[in-house]
């Protein structure tokens, strides 16, 4: 006798994931972004196996470098090499090399505008940090701290956010509450919460504990900076790395 077979449980296996900030697809693009000199280029080189320029002064990089950088994944090693396809094209992530933002950039300063924009154009952002001393490597700001140069990254991308916010409400405000259109008005809360949160509270968008779903559909619509994913890179000396320890 054939065990008897059980329906499938309605809404799928497991815990359902939480949704998730952001743009999905086949072609994810990560901009590496920190203060002049902290080494952002050396950083894409090696990880890119690229020549980019990587001098000692400030905005050695204007325009942006990218490169194609394929992603490790043992799944695909193993089909690869079972099923020895014609044709191998593994996953990429589109990896850009993004000139130093310095305190003011989203107000222009050190051509700020431009480099935000490709910030802008970016789906994550690895977020690099200096902690090694070097006297012959200028420091933007004078002294090696990467406590306050996160704070100075962070808070530049969040004042773009809030520049961004106010002519998004206006025109919502416009159409959804003088104009009186029904399908808008959730949208024009939704953009209320996120100005008290970014403007008031001076937070950033990614850190608000529980967006529901309707609210990443609005924040997915207007990818703001600060709900960018970001992964913190910690530039050592040689020395540090080695012994695993550095006074930051």
């Amino acid at each position: 006798m054939s065990p008897k077979k059980m329906p499938p449980k309605k809404g799928g296996d497991g815990p359902k994931q939480p949704p998730l900030i952001g743009r999905f697809g086949t072609s994810l693009k990560i901009g590496i972004v920190g203060l002049p000199n902290v080494g952002k280029s050396t950083f894409f080189n090696v990880l890119t196996k690229s020549q980019a320029a990587a001098e000692n002064f400030p905005f050695c990089t204007i325009d942006p470098n990218e490169s194609r950088v394929p992603i490790p994944d043992d799944r695909y090693d193993y089909l690869c090499k079972y099923h020895k396809p014609a044709s191998k094209v593994p996953a990429f992530l589109n990896v850009v090399d993004i000139a130093g933002l310095v305190k003011g950039a989203h107000a222009g300063q050190g051509l700020g505008n431009a480099f935000l924009s490709h910030i802008s154009a970016c789906d994550g952002i690895f977020h690099m940090t200096r902690a090694f001393e070097d006297e012959d490597i200028i420091h933007v700001e004078g002294n090696v701290d990467p406590v306050r140069d996160i704070e100075i990254i962070h808070e530049e991308l969040r004042l773009k956010d809030e520049e961004m916010i106010d002519p998004i409400i206006e025109k919502l405000e416009k159409v959804a509450v003088r104009g009186g259109d029904k399908k808008l008005k959730p949208e024009y809360d939704i953009m209320i919460k996120v100005k008290n949160w970014v403007v008031e509270q001076k937070k950033h968008v990614r850190y608000y504990p529980d967006w529901n779903e309707k609210e990443i559909d609005v924040l997915n619509k207007y990818l703001f900076l600060t709900s960018k994913p970001m992964i913190y890179l910690v530039n050592l000396s040689e020395k540090d790395y080695i012994r695993k320890k550095n006074k930051w």
